[in-house]
Parts: C-alpha cells; structure tokens; sequence
C-alpha cells in the first residue's frame, strides 16, 4: 500500500521537508537520502561560508582575475543573469556587497544604515559587471569589492535538483519543501493533488489560502519571517539591489510556476519593483504567476489566478 514518508533536516541553513510516495518505508527513507546528499553537494558547491567553495573563489579574486568553475555553477549563474535582464536588475546575485555589512535581521538592530555608507556600496552591485566567459568556463567580477551570493535562487535550485534526484530513482510522487520554496511531482498516496497551504502573513501558522497542485512549483517570500522595526516601520529582509534598502508595503508575494528555481528567484523582484509593474511582468510570462498581499491585506493576482 502506498503511503507517504517524510523527513526534515536543516540544510542550507534552512528546513528542508522531504516527501516521498512509496510502499517500502525503508527503500522510501533511501530515497530521501539521496535527496538530502545532492542538496548538501549543492550547499558546498553555492556558500559563503566555506573559503574553499567556488562562489568564496570568484568573490576573493574581484577584480584580481577570471575564477574557472564547474560547468554547473557556470550555468546558474548564466540563468541568474539573464534573470536580472528579464527583471531590469530587481534579480541581482550581486547584491552581496550591501546584503551582510548593513542589514542584520536578529532584531538587535536599531536604527538604518547609514545612508551615505549604503550609496558607495551601491556602485559595487551591478550584475553586469559579472563577466562569464564560456569557451573557458570563467566567472569574473569586474570591481575589486564586489560579491555574488545565491540566496536568492540557491534554495529554489536545490529543491529542483533534488527533485531530478528523485525522480531519476524512480520516485513517482513527492515534496521538496525547502522552507517555502517547494516543488510538486505525481500526487499524494491517496491519488489526490497536493495541497499547499499559502501563509496568511499575519498569522504565518495558519494559511489564508489553499491550492491543489502537482507538477508545479511554489515560492513564498513574506515580510513575517525575517524583518526589524526601526522608529514603528516594519522592515522586510528583501533588500532592493537598486536602493539598498529593504523593501516596505508588501507583506508577501506567493510565485507560482513549473520550475523550483525561477519561483524562487522571481519571488524577489516581483517583492521590490511595486505591484503594478510586478504584476505587468508576470502576466507577461508563460506559465508564470504570483499572489501579492501588501500592507493594507488586499490581495493582488496575475490574470489567470482565480480564488474560489
């Protein structure tokens, strides 16, 4: 009989919740740990806190000299890039300039960055001073200060991968929920849909919303998980490339699409550019859609989401 097994453990330093859909408990608790090594092989090969790793190579050798890297880190960040041009810069994976010496979301902080401070940082983010080139397999960031980091993307990825992992076993219904970013294949044990609970982000434990998905990917950026309140103004961990700043007005922004990894990154920019021109460029992509909540509880939506 088939049931579903599952298991959680901190990775990439967030929860991962692996699902799988089998009749063998023990074959199924194999499966998740395959799942789990190909996420760590990707947390190893994406930190920025392993000097050894290849984003910490090309981050220390700005403006020094070209960093080779495995094909695989090649390829996402070529897809990071061409994201940021789809998005006008509200996807930059050089953002790691401003991200870590300003904001530091443990609620200790008290008061904004300096602004000034934040502006000379600013010059270091533009992710068309991230050179690639293919014939060689290089990355090399133009300006001697500047850095890239995949929290923008990385998770969505490893969810993806993870999912190919599982399914190249043979896994032909599961999870990857990695902390909000998750992917869907085949359907519960029972045969029916998943169903995905979209946080209420006014109360992230109970979901304002629910979806019957399969074979589809979901992302959930919200400003109730990670945010400061400096002089009564709620501050979001979304910090816009362009600004520096963290983003205000949305409280969160659901992505809903076929692939982990672009749900994940088109959470951000869909988060910073405002509603309207958020929702102009969603309705514009096929197979893409999103659900804004702002400040005020209104609820905003791409052309082909219906709540019932």
């Amino acid at each position: 009989m088939l049931k579903e097994f599952r298991k959680s453990q901190k990775l990439m330093g967030n929860i991962f919740e692996i699902t799988v859909v089998d009749d063998n408990e023990t074959i199924a608790f194999d499966h998740i740990e395959a799942a789990v090594s190909e996420i760590r092989r990707i947390e190893k090969l994406l930190t920025t806190y392993s000097d050894h790793s290849q984003t910490n190579l090309i981050n220390k050798n700005a403006g020094i000299k070209p960093v080779k890297v495995d094909a695989e880190v090649f390829q996402l960040i070529e897809r990071s890039l061409r994201i940021s041009d789809i998005t006008d810069g509200y996807f930059d994976i050089s953002y790691g300039g401003i991200d870590k010496t300003f904001w530091n979301f443990d609620r200790k902080m008290k008061q904004l960055p300096d602004p000034e401070l934040v502006k000379e940082h600013l010059k270091l983010v533009n992710y068309k001073n991230i050179l690639l080139d293919a014939e060689s397999q290089t990355i090399f960031l133009k300006e001697k200060g500047m850095r890239i980091g995949f929290g923008g993307i990385g998770k969505g990825y490893a969810a993806e991968m993870a999912k190919r992992i599982l399914q190249s076993r043979g896994v032909v219904s599961g999870v990857v929920n990695a902390s909000g970013d998750l992917s869907t294949w085949g359907s519960q044990a029972d045969g029916k849909p998943w169903t995905i609970g979209i946080a209420d982000p006014d109360n992230a434990a109970l979901p304002f919303s629910y979806m019957n998905i399969t074979n589809t990917s979901v992302a959930t950026s919200g400003n109730y998980e990670k945010f400061v309140m400096i002089d009564g103004k709620k501050y979001s961990h979304t910090i816009n490339p362009k600004t520096g700043m963290p983003v205000s007005g949305i409280k969160s922004v659901t992505i809903i699409c076929p692939n982990a990894e672009i749900a994940d990154a088109m959470a951000t920019p869909v988060t910073i550019m405002g509603i309207e021109a958020a929702i102009g460029l969603v309705n514009q992509i096929n197979h893409l859609e999103c659900i804004i909540i702002d400040d005020h509880n209104k609820i905003h939506s791409s052309k082909n989401i219906n709540f019932k």
